[in-house]
């Protein structure tokens, strides 16, 4: 009986989701209204659609997973860069995409350089957002596991997990393209304030009810905390500068990554990344726009804080309460304890808060991808005398080639976490933006910044160059020790995007950009 009150929670929640989406088709009939909502939604719904897009089931589980693994506050050190990039992305690229009407990013970069930066830069964003969402998508199949080993009394197989998680990529991903194809924009951003709804209500319930679980409350967890609590000066064992520098760049949760390196990746993520900014894009004007930007920044700190108190406490639970059943992987202790504490229907409202994670990023990342190829690579060849049905029609196709693209990686990683169930969460998904997004961001800044360096030409050369140096220091494929390196320096994910930024405008720099380009970009300033 409790598991049917929880299926019918879930149930309800995918049922206003659906309807909601849905709801939004008469409102998506043209280009502009499908893929801007016509530039008409409110600020606070801007608001909670950026929230929705960062909390993904990533964080939903990763971020306990830090709290319950590290007993501190590391990991939300991130916040410090990100607020500041918002802030900096709030002045700096959102008045020059509204003066430009842009509708895909990449439009301005051949306003500014030429076709094939802008494709290129468009190519790298749907290539590295595909493996972004689909290594992602997974994560929401977790809680299902757990489920099926308390039926069977028992630990799950490896070829078990993969069917779960795979069954649950596809799902997912059907449904959300669903009803994103059908609704455009609208249908994201207004599903997405239901989901962030009842994320607020999953964190709402779970930490008091922790804390009531935990004999001693608050002092006893104040035990289990580890320092460094919050900062981390990533101080090395050794001395001299060479060792601190060394600690610093190749240590994740650090202080100088939360300032220096977050601040680079939230400027990629929300300045130059079609599946975020084209949410911003959505409000009435650019003071709206950056309203909800910062404000997303500003109240992110406390949602993530809230996260990572949660492995927090569940630390502490579990020490008090031993349960011999404990999972042996971390990212697995909050969906265990989600299904073996929980009372039903407060059981089934969080883990419709973990699918509504999962649900709200990928359908604007579907949105996001179905715009950039439309309209860099596929609208361009119709026409602008083509109609509009027709391209909404490519526009709804491309959703649905994504989806398939994206349940394929989704099901590739379910098979590789199934049988490597030690591999972090967080690290693997922000990763992957690390290896292209530096590229992008850098000839972004360079468009901006200046008006008469960088040229299509040059702008290539220098965006492979900014990969293959992250690829490098990364030591992807072993490639320094191929090359005879015997203790190989490898660059945390946090600064990824920060090398690879500098290395492009370095590069980049050196080409002059062409006459006929700066008056082309000094008349579409007009």
């Amino acid at each position: 009986m409790d598991y049917i009150i929880d299926a019918a929670v879930i149930i309800l929640y995918f049922g206003i989701i659906m309807a909601i989406g849905l709801s939004q088709r008469s409102k998506s009939g043209s280009v502009e209204g499908f893929t801007l909502g016509d530039r008409q939604i409110a600020w606070w719904a801007v608001l909670a659609s950026i929230l929705a897009a960062e909390i993904s089931a990533a964080t939903f589980l990763g971020a306990p997973e830090a709290g319950y693994s590290r007993q501190n506050w590391s990991y939300a050190q991130f916040a410090i860069g990100t607020v500041m990039a918002r802030i900096i992305v709030s002045f700096l690229f959102i008045p020059v995409f509204y003066k430009h009407g842009v509708i895909s990013l990449y439009e301005f970069l051949e306003t500014r350089f030429g076709p094939m930066t802008r494709k290129l830069a468009s190519f790298l964003f749907m290539f590295t957002r595909v493996l972004a969402m689909g290594t992602r998508l997974y994560v929401s199949a977790i809680i299902l596991v757990i489920g099926v080993a308390m039926w069977q009394g028992g630990a799950v197989d490896a070829d078990t997990k993969f069917w779960l998680y795979g069954g649950a990529v596809v799902v997912v991903t059907l449904l959300t393209a669903l009803y994103t194809s059908v609704g455009g924009i609208r249908a994201v951003i207004w599903t997405d304030f239901i989901q962030v709804g009842v994320l607020v209500a999953s964190l709402g319930f779970t930490i008091p009810y922790l804390l009531m679980k935990i004999p001693g409350g608050w002092d006893t967890v104040a035990d289990v905390i580890k320092n460094p609590v919050f900062f981390d000066f990533a101080k090395p064992v050794e001395t001299g500068a060479l060792a601190w520098i060394k600690n610093v760049f190749t240590s994740e949760y650090t202080i100088w990554a939360a300032i220096i390196g977050s601040t680079f990746v939230t400027m990629s993520t929300h300045g130059i990344d079609q599946d975020t900014v084209q949410r911003m894009l959505t409000a009435k004007n650019r003071r709206q726009s950056a309203v909800a930007t910062i404000l997303s920044g500003i109240v992110d700190l406390p949602i993530v804080s809230a996260f990572i108190l949660i492995g927090v406490l569940l630390k502490a639970y579990y020490l008090a309460h031993p349960n011999a059943n404990l999972p042996v992987e971390s990212r697995e202790v909050f969906p265990f304890f989600i299904m073996n504490e929980m009372p039903a229907g407060m059981r089934g409202l969080v883990t419709a808060g973990i699918l509504a994670t999962a649900m709200g990023s990928l359908s604007t990342a579907l949105n996001a991808l179905a715009t950039s190829l439309s309209r860099d690579f596929i609208l361009p060849r119709l026409g602008i005398d083509a109609p509009e049905s027709k391209k909404i029609s490519v526009l709804r196709w491309s959703t649905v080639f994504f989806a398939g693209l994206i349940i394929i990686v989704g099901v590739w990683t379910a098979w590789y976490m199934a049988h490597n169930p030690k591999v972090e969460i967080l690290p693997l998904v922000l990763g992957i933006l690390g290896f292209t997004f530096g590229s992008l961001l850098g000839v972004f800044l360079l468009a901006v910044l200046t008006k008469s360096r960088g040229s299509d030409v040059g702008n290539v050369i220098a965006m492979i160059c900014g990969i293959l140096a992250v690829l490098f220091l990364s030591n992807i494929f072993g490639v320094q020790t191929r090359l005879g390196m015997e203790t190989p320096f490898v660059l945390s994910f946090p600064w990824r995007i920060t090398l690879g930024t500098f290395v492009t405008i370095l590069i980049a720099i050196f080409f002059h950009t062409p006459h006929a380009k700066q008056h082309q970009r000094y008349l579409a300033e007009q």
